[in-house]
């Protein structure tokens, strides 16, 4: 470990920036020979070597983007510098090339945790009520009855951890038969069978809606136990007796349950960023991606997402794909995305926010090579759509948006149980269905934000820690928190974001 701080971090050797450990004045040596020609921003990038006009800009050993203008060594390299390059060509992309044996990853420390066991599909985090809507129409409705839920009925079954009601912008106004509208219905469907759920099915439509039940339910599953329709009941009083009567029977189920030990098998785990820095891709990410493969290789199955995110990162992924059908999968998913952006008149720079690039990120291609790190070194064996549920156990990459609170609740949909969500910036995004657990990448943010973020990444910047060491407490931490031993401080305030489901379909 190292004793003294370095000034700056350089990727790969080849690379001709580095970024900055902390702020640097001007004048000061940042390395051996390397002097700032003007002050550098934490994270930001300082140049190695003189950069020529329309040279390329190296860094994890990727080429960021061509210089507009020569750069002159140890100058500030900052987003106003850099021409974005071309998209990497999805054509016959090289797959099965980089594939880690699992003997290879990380092992795991712990091989079970304590979940709910539920009959099929992964197990749950936690033991709760979920009341989904089918239409925005009804979320007044329901958010009421849900605190009078908790407040009249919940107290009366202690093996309950909480209720839910999942509500959603969709259900009506919408052109529910348009081809895209596939995605928001199965995230609605899958919804309804979160394994945080037990299997107890409650949903509330309204009556006039577009999205009707037998859009996200069997017939089977269609009966007075499991759906409530709002129009049917005369006045408040007795529609609110009628939510409180149905939720009253599913907790009585619910509260049955208890958890028991069970294999990582049984786990389901998302991985996310949001706000991320230039140090993501250097501390927490990584930190986060030797969590996964310490996680896959005990079973468990780890999913990653944000396409914008790994766009420019994607023949790396696709030579962990572990056949021609993941590969091709891939392939098809960034083509639909490439395509959708373009109709919305973006490209897929439209990405970094102003967050991300006062925290050093110069484009979407910086921010996808350091968004990737959170995926480790594992095989890539299943490509998910959108709101899809993997079939198989290992990485998966689901092709969801970046956008955090988009991304969040597809992930849900395709069944996690928790999430582990890596920041720089500091968010204090949450969600109600799974836990979350926040990384952060660098140790300001953990001093700042002391009782926001749960782990801090930080000390692999500073040379106080390894990606090793971090990677470990994310590991434990996580098994601590799906077996219910810790709560992450998102879960502590109830700080829980709205679910916006992914829906590229019109609006009518």
């Amino acid at each position: 470990m190292n004793t003294e701080s370095p000034k700056i971090i350089q990727i790969k050797p080849q690379d001709n920036v580095a970024v900055a450990v902390h702020d640097l004045e001007a004048g000061v040596e940042a390395a051996p020979g390397l002097v700032t020609r003007q002050p550098i921003p934490q994270a930001h990038k300082i140049a190695l070597t003189h950069i020529p006009a329309g040279g390329e800009i190296l860094r994890y050993g990727v080429v960021l983007g061509y210089a507009k203008e020569a750069i002159p060594q140890g100058s500030w390299i900052n987003e106003h510098m850099l021409t974005l390059p071309q998209s990497p060509t999805l054509d016959d992309m090289p797959y099965a090339i980089n594939l880690v044996p699992a003997e290879q990853l990380p092992a795991p420390t712990r091989t079970t945790w304590m979940g709910y066991r539920n009959k099929t599909g992964p197990a749950g985090t936690r033991n709760l009520l979920g009341i989904v809507t089918t239409v925005q129409c009804a979320a007044g409705v329901l958010k009421v009855a849900v605190e009078r839920i908790k407040k009249e009925l919940l107290p009366k079954y202690p093996h309950v951890d909480g209720v839910v009601a999942v509500t959603h912008p969709y259900g009506c106004g919408v052109a529910i038969n348009a081809p895209m509208a596939e995605i928001p219905i199965r995230a609605i469907t899958n919804l309804i069978r979160h394994p945080n759920f037990g299997g107890e099915i409650m949903v509330v439509g309204l009556g006039c809606e577009k999205l009707t039940y037998d859009r996200v339910l069997p017939p089977e599953d269609i009966t007075p136990e499991n759906v409530l329709t709002l129009q049917d009941w005369a006045g408040h009083d007795a529609m609110m007796q009628a939510i409180l009567d149905m939720a009253d029977k599913k907790l009585q189920k619910l509260d049955q349950r208890r958890r028991e030990e069970l294999p990582l098998s049984e786990l389901l785990i998302g991985m996310q960023c949001g706000g991320s820095d230039a140090f993501s891709g250097i501390t927490a990410n990584p930190s986060a991606g030797y969590a996964a493969d310490m996680l896959v290789r005990g079973g468990a199955t780890v999913m990653f997402s944000e396409v914008t995110e790994v766009r420019d990162g994607v023949r790396l992924l696709a030579a962990r794909c572990v056949d021609k059908a993941c590969r091709d999968k891939l392939a098809t998913e960034m083509k639909w995305y490439d395509d959708y952006l373009d109709a919305g008149g973006v490209d897929r720079d439209a990405n970094p926010t102003p967050g991300n690039k006062k925290g050093g990120l110069a484009n979407i291609v910086e921010k996808a090579m350091g968004s990737i790190a959170k995926s480790g070194t594992s095989p890539i064996v299943e490509v998910l759509s959108p709101a899809e549920k993997p079939t198989k156990h290992g990485l998966i990459y689901a092709a969801t948006p970046a956008s955090d609170i988009v991304c969040g609740p597809s992930q849900l949909a395709s069944g996690i149980g928790l999430q582990v969500f890596m920041t720089g910036r500091g968010t204090p995004y949450g969600l109600d269905v799974a836990p979350v657990i926040k990384v952060c990448s660098r140790n300001e943010m953990k001093d700042h934000w002391f009782d926001l973020i749960d782990i801090s990444a930080g000390g692999v910047a500073t040379g106080e820690a390894t990606i090793a060491q971090v990677g470990q407490e994310i590991f434990d931490f996580i098994l601590d928190v799906a077996s219910g031993e810790k709560q992450p401080y998102s879960d502590q305030y109830g700080f829980h974001n709205d679910l916006c489901i992914f829906n590229p379909a019109p609006i009518t």
